[in-house]
């Protein structure tokens, strides 16, 4: 007997995998994330970026490396891309997935009024700012509405400062023509708790607002899973 065509041998070692994966797609089809376990999720998704091969063991290593589902879309693309079986595609498209969700919390917080909907704000600054590794501060700007209407980047620093200057957020905030403010930053560190240094630059920049009539009306700060608010705990 004729020993099996190459093209069949391969084809048979992946009908297993493809057919694992329908099932999968089959229960998500049906009840959504209920019932899924983390490494089932993130294999489903590789198969987006991995189409011809079985993904579980790679979703694993994932999970295994960086310790939670969370913590594989905060990774940067050349972390995941060095993994074995991972690769420049894989760490491209998990990149690619996280700043997806950054613009859907950041649509969201554009339709929002933040005062009525803080959570959206919250929501929105995480997915921006959760899995930097050094500091960085923002100043988002309102509409009268309290809608997002922009936000600046004011100071991109090392793991533990980052220098705000007054000047600079007035003048952005007069030429954003923003009603109010709100700012941001994060503490890689993941504790959001405010340093000294935090409170006394969150005075002197809402000082500096308040001089040409700009209210600030948050400061938050992002941590690991975590944030504070100046304004629910009565700084602002």
């Amino acid at each position: 007997m004729a020993p099996a065509p190459a093209s069949a041998k391969i084809s048979s070692m992946k009908k297993p995998a493809h057919g694992h994966r329908e099932r999968l797609r089959a229960r998500w089809r049906a009840s959504g994330l209920k019932g899924f376990a983390d490494y089932e999720l993130l294999e489903l998704l590789l198969g987006h970026a991995i189409p011809r091969r079985d993904t579980k063991p790679l979703a694993r290593r994932l999970l295994d490396r960086f310790g939670s589902f969370k913590a594989v879309l905060d990774a940067q693309p050349e972390e995941i891309a060095a993994l074995e079986g991972a690769g420049k595609q894989t760490g491209t498209f998990l990149s690619l997935l996280r700043g997806s969700m950054q613009r859907y919390f950041e649509t969201a917080a554009r339709q929002t009024d933040l005062l009525a909907s803080p959570e959206a704000v919250v929501a929105y600054c995480r997915a921006s700012l959760e899995n930097l590794k050094h500091e960085v501060f923002d100043v988002i700007y309102l509409s009268t509405k309290n809608r997002v209407v922009g936000r600046d980047r004011l100071s991109e620093g090392t793991v533990d400062q980052a220098a705000v200057y007054p000047r600079r957020v007035v003048s952005g905030a007069l030429s954003a023509n923003a009603a109010s403010l709100v700012f941001v930053h994060n503490h890689p560190s993941g504790d959001p708790a405010p340093s000294p240094d935090d409170k006394r630059l969150t005075a002197q920049l809402a000082e500096a607002a308040r001089t040409v009539g700009i209210p600030v009306l948050d400061h938050l700060i992002i941590g690991n899973g975590r944030h504070f608010s100046f304004r629910e705990k009565g700084l602002l």
